[in-house]
């Protein structure tokens, strides 16, 4: 069962499970002893567990009593490099699935704008020929109307 501690503004870190504050020293044993700790920052709900345990090992290196021999150090700093890495890759492949998606729903888009303009050309023409017809009709049937801006005689 995972411990769930709280971090407050304060800094100070509250235990759900005994119902008490602890300290850093408290969640270090705990980790020792095989204990899963989750800390929760009360103000955003964040999961903040990696900033604690890495404050942990900081203290401990601080005080001298980090058991800790530089080969991991170095593999943890080199881990946590990879991990950058791998997130922006996890990042920009979202961002282009993202992309490709949106190109998918322009499409349609595109398609429908070309099929008006087709339409819209299409309407001139039939309106352009019936215009035509229309002064084929009015010649034959010997409709003279006055055109417009023709001077009367």
């Amino acid at each position: 069962m995972i411990r769930v501690i709280k971090r407050y503004e304060s800094r100070k870190l509250y235990d759900t499970e005994e119902s008490r504050y602890v300290s850093l020293e408290d969640i270090a044993r705990w980790v020792r002893d095989g204990q899963e700790v989750k800390v929760i920052d009360n103000a955003t709900s964040e999961d903040v567990s990696a900033q604690i345990l890495t404050q942990i090992i900081l203290d401990e290196g601080k005080r001298g009593t980090s058991f800790l021999p530089t080969e991991l150090l170095h593999e943890l700093v080199r881990a946590g490099e990879k991990a950058v890495a791998q997130s922006v890759e996890q990042v920009q492949g979202r961002v282009d699935r993202l992309v490709r998606k949106s190109i998918d729903r322009l499409a349609p888009v595109r398609r429908a704008r070309s099929e008006m303009a087709e339409l819209r050309h299409r309407l001139a023409e039939l309106e352009s020929a019936l215009t035509e017809l229309e002064s084929e009709s009015d010649s034959a049937s010997g409709d003279s109307k006055p055109v417009k801006g023709a001077a009367k005689s």
